[in-house]
């Protein structure tokens, strides 16, 4: 399923939720997406090998690829946002690159979301900061062994807790300053969290293109399908495929309705192009 000259694929942690979790690769399938992406699919950040083989087997079965997997996240509905910067996580997410290895090396995956983490008044911002180069650091070695990228994601300011990354310039701070001698980490370039900071889309999509290893999208406000807000999402695909930016697109938003229903904003585009 293509848009504006890119391949799509579907975010089955937002998508397909009228069915359950393991049955939404399918169902992405048949609504002809090759690619789907998904948030960490169990509560453990270190689930069994049993659970984990299982998980991508279903995914194998599917008749999709796994495109994007984001590492262990916390406690997404108690508000976490990543537990990178959390110096009393550091084995959890230790373990979680494990498991995400041992996934990727099943299902082809090869590009991993690692949120930094809320910042937290127990440690200090020195403790936070290195505790999250420390992680970033681990996670990129771990799947660069098997030729994996990390990405690095700004979140909405006011929605996300106290996160710190709010635009591709706080990004773009840690890859260029203390991780600049990695090679294997990018900006996820989120089109509704940039947006909703007041970051120009289509400026920064033109300029850090060759720094951008994936991007996703949703309409602001309300995080619906392209065309449901505000956003110039038309503008700032046209500019990162004139920049050349060669990768996949993402859809990471909540559908109004039933997701294949919701899809006609696709299927709009390709009937007028």
């Amino acid at each position: 399923m293509e848009y504006r000259g890119f391949e799509l694929s579907a975010n089955v942690s937002m998508l397909f939720t009228e069915v359950p979790y393991l049955e939404r690769f399918a169902a992405a399938a048949r609504a002809g997406f090759t690619m789907v992406e998904s948030r960490w699919p169990f509560d453990s950040p270190a689930p069994s090998t049993a659970e984990l083989d299982g998980f991508s087997s279903t995914v194998l079965r599917s008749g999709v690829s796994l495109n994007a997997l984001n590492f262990y996240l916390g406690d997404l509905a108690a508000g976490d946002r990543g537990v990178a910067s959390h110096p009393d996580r550091a084995d959890d997410l230790a373990a979680n690159i494990d498991a995400m290895v041992r996934v990727a090396e099943r299902t082809g995956t090869r590009q991993f979301n690692l949120l930094y983490g809320q910042l937290d008044d127990r440690w200090t911002p020195v403790e936070q900061a290195t505790a999250a180069l420390t992680s970033i650091r681990r996670a990129a070695a771990g799947v660069g062994a098997i030729g994996g990228r990390v990405l690095l994601e700004p979140l909405t300011e006011g929605q996300n807790g106290r996160y710190p990354l709010l635009t591709a310039d706080d990004v773009m701070d840690l890859i260029d300053g203390p991780l600049d001698d990695l090679d294997n980490v990018s900006l996820l370039f989120d089109v509704f969290h940039l947006g909703n900071n007041g970051v120009d889309l289509i400026t920064t999509a033109s300029s850090l293109v060759s720094r951008i290893a994936h991007v996703q999208l949703a309409d602001s406000p309300g995080r619906g399908e392209p065309g449901s807000g505000t956003l110039p999402i038309d503008a700032t695909l046209d500019a990162l495929r004139a920049a050349g930016y060669p990768g996949v697109v993402a859809c990471e938003y909540h559908p109004a309705t039933e997701t294949t229903a919701g899809l006609s904003w696709i299927k709009d585009q390709q009937r007028s192009t």
